[in-house]
């Protein structure tokens, strides 16, 4: 029963849908669910810090449970989305309800659709990447798979990595910033890759054109059957689950910085070059995402069995409450800035 704890991942959907459905001031239930409730949550309970045994990471690791619920989140997610779709295009709705429902869904699609695409990005089953690449799509972020896996693997912690915020940052500033060079950095990897294949610019095996081509076609679709508000739905969604990305993409390597030698070489991503949190319910609901330091000491290891380490930096507070203070940047600074390890700063 404690396997079926990541069903509370699914209460983002759910709420989303309970504001499509009573709509009026419930339309902002998910922002209020996500950015208020969960953080009083995590107040509340405890932290827990603990890894499982040998024996428990084997047979977590076979238990295709773990592999289901994420692969539910397409369903889900494409499902919800169509529901708002129609509910927006056939109701009279206030602007304040247009926008609460279009945060809400957009917040499903960088939780349930952005952060577990992430999750299958490092698979290396094709049919686990195509879900992973699917689930990318309503927020027009398919190149963030190549950026990722190619790219921020690569350069975390680094003054090259677009997805790590500079000390004194804001997080206003960084979705500017992160936004503009993770999509330069992908074309660039792209470009890379087909050149070190013999391969043209116009092959199939140029996965940035596809995805320009299948956004753009998601697009239309949007605009084709549901009109100009439709559209204009699609997109505010979509933006909204790329800054929620990013706002965690703020938060999970702030103001670190690895060392550099003599060679000019970084050092290997360590454990302490990733911003963590044990708080029990960010846990949950993000599918372990607050154990990044694990994830970055290697990538393809399943998002159940990610462990703790002493030595990783933690945040006084956990994802969700963490990117709240983020959206506030002198209170973000107060209470962040002193605990960035001195020796490494990134100015």
């Amino acid at each position: 029963m404690k396997d079926l704890k990541y069903l509370a991942a699914f209460t983002i959907p759910v709420t989303a849908f309970i504001g499509l459905s009573l709509k009026g001031y419930w339309s902002f239930l998910t922002p209020f669910y996500s950015f208020v409730l969960i953080p009083i949550f995590e107040l509340l309970l405890p932290q827990d810090n603990s890894n499982y045994n040998d024996k428990d990471i084997a047979s977590k690791k076979r238990n295709k449970l773990f592999d289901w619920l994420l692969y539910l989140n397409l369903p889900i997610t494409y499902g919800l989305l169509v529901i708002a779709l129609i509910t927006v295009t056939n109701n009279q709705l206030q602007t304040f309800e247009f926008i609460g429902l279009m945060l809400s869904v957009g917040m499903v699609l960088g939780t349930n659709g952005i952060n577990v695409g992430h999750e299958l990005g490092h698979r290396q089953k094709t049919n686990e990447r195509f879900i992973g690449k699917a689930l990318l799509l309503p927020s027009l972020y398919m190149h963030f798979y190549i950026e990722h896996n190619y790219g921020h693997h690569l350069h975390a912690a680094t003054k090259e990595d677009p997805a790590t915020a500079r000390y004194n940052q804001t997080v206003y500033s960084f979705w500017i910033t992160s936004t503009i060079r993770q999509y330069i950095s992908a074309w660039k990897i792209q470009l890379k890759l087909l050149k070190n294949q013999n391969t043209s610019f116009l092959s199939f095996k140029n996965d940035m054109f596809w995805y320009l081509i299948l956004q753009s076609l998601y697009l239309f679709v949007a605009f084709l059957l549901f009109g100009k508000l439709g559209l204009l739905f699609s997109i505010g969604a979509a933006i909204t689950g790329f800054l929620l990305l990013e706002t965690v993409n703020y938060i999970e390597h702030y103001g670190l910085l690895r060392k550099k030698a003599a060679s000019g070489r970084y050092e290997r991503v360590k454990e302490v070059h990733s911003w963590n949190s044990n708080h029990v319910v960010g846990r949950i609901v993000l599918y372990e995402l607050t154990r990044h330091s694990d994830h970055h000491f290697k990538s393809s290891k399943k998002y159940q069995i990610l462990e703790c380490h002493d030595t990783s930096p933690q945040m006084p507070y956990g994802y969700p409450t963490s990117m709240v203070l983020a959206l506030i940047p002198p209170l973000w600074f107060n209470i962040m800035n002193k605990r960035v390890p001195r020796e490494m700063i990134s100015f």
